[in-house]
């Protein structure tokens, strides 16, 4: 199993979000899932990158070739993918995935979570996606999906589609269920 994990090319300031990579990186490595991520070598996707690659994981990149130097493409990934564009980008790492995580980031992390979530709700896929809300970082988004649907804006069938919960455990027991 692949599992493609959106997250920020920023670090941020909530030291628990390496609390949460750490947390994925071991668990990855236990049960031998490949990552997929979007290359880079800082900010959390480079903590990601790194601490699965310390584990002996497999880290498959994807970056397009105008970020490969503004992210810092990673040098010791299994695999690093160059693509043309954004979209071929997400394309890749939704061709080379079983599913779909996604940790704290910023715009291209949101960008990233609703078009393959938009994906999924058109029926064009139907692997599983799941957020890791570490320290309530996406509170405001999920009490806005849900705000949608009170709206009659998303259906409640579409919101649920996207699993959240802040507890790593959970998440990774969602894979698995889904996996299976």
């Amino acid at each position: 199993m692949k599992i493609c994990i959106f997250c920020g090319a920023s670090s941020g300031h909530d030291p628990a979000v390496f609390d949460a990579v750490s947390q994925v990186t071991e668990s990855f490595a236990r049960e031998k899932v490949g990552l997929v991520y979007g290359g880079a070598s800082i900010g959390i996707m480079g903590a990601l990158a790194d601490g699965l690659l310390a584990r002996g994981g497999e880290v498959t990149g994807v970056i397009p070739e105008v970020l490969k130097t503004k992210e810092i493409a990673h040098p010791h990934l299994t695999e690093l993918h160059v693509v043309s564009n954004m979209h071929d980008r997400k394309k890749l790492m939704y061709d080379l995935s079983d599913g779909f995580l996604v940790l704290p980031g910023g715009m291209g992390t949101l960008d990233e979570l609703f078009e393959i979530l938009t994906w999924r709700q058109l029926g064009f896929h139907r692997k599983p996606i799941a957020l890791l809300n570490v320290n309530g970082y996406y509170n405001h988004l999920l009490a806005f999906l849900d705000h949608a649907v009170a709206q009659g804006l998303v259906k409640g069938s579409d919101r649920t589609l996207l699993f959240a919960s802040d507890d790593w455990s959970k998440i990774w027991n969602f894979f698995r269920e889904q996996h299976t």
